[in-house]
């Protein structure tokens, strides 16, 4: 299996992060939107890094879909973003919660007064 898409990693995913499994940042969530804060990729970061930024440059993107293309673990991800906010070379915006429903009676109340228009 050379290069085939279930190829082995070379290198254990927990490397990239120096070893650490926790973010410096407890915010970070899998649907954490991230964005770039740089123009320029900066030389000096791991290949883990870079490789979180140029799929940002181009937009934003959840911490999830990021994992998924860099083929790492969220948790892993979580990690590199952390230490990416830190530094300023990216922003994290978290999840936007899902809205509630209207209340039904209020739903109600108000097509009881649009049909009290129409007659």
């Amino acid at each position: 299996m050379t290069g085939g898409r279930h190829s082995r990693r070379l290198v254990p995913a927990y490397l990239a992060t120096g070893g650490r499994a926790h973010p410096s940042r407890n915010h970070l969530d899998r649907l954490t939107t991230l964005h770039a804060a740089c123009e320029e990729i900066p030389v000096g970061l791991c290949p883990e890094q870079r490789g979180v930024l140029e799929l940002i440059q181009p937009g934003a993107l959840p911490l999830v879909d990021a994992a998924a293309y860099l083929r790492l673990p969220v948790s892993i991800v979580k990690v590199l973003v952390a230490d990416l906010v830190s530094a300023g070379l990216l922003h994290a915006r978290p999840p936007i919660p899902q809205a509630t429903g209207p209340d039904l009676e209020t739903m109600e109340k108000v097509l009881d007064g649009l049909r009290a228009l129409k007659s």
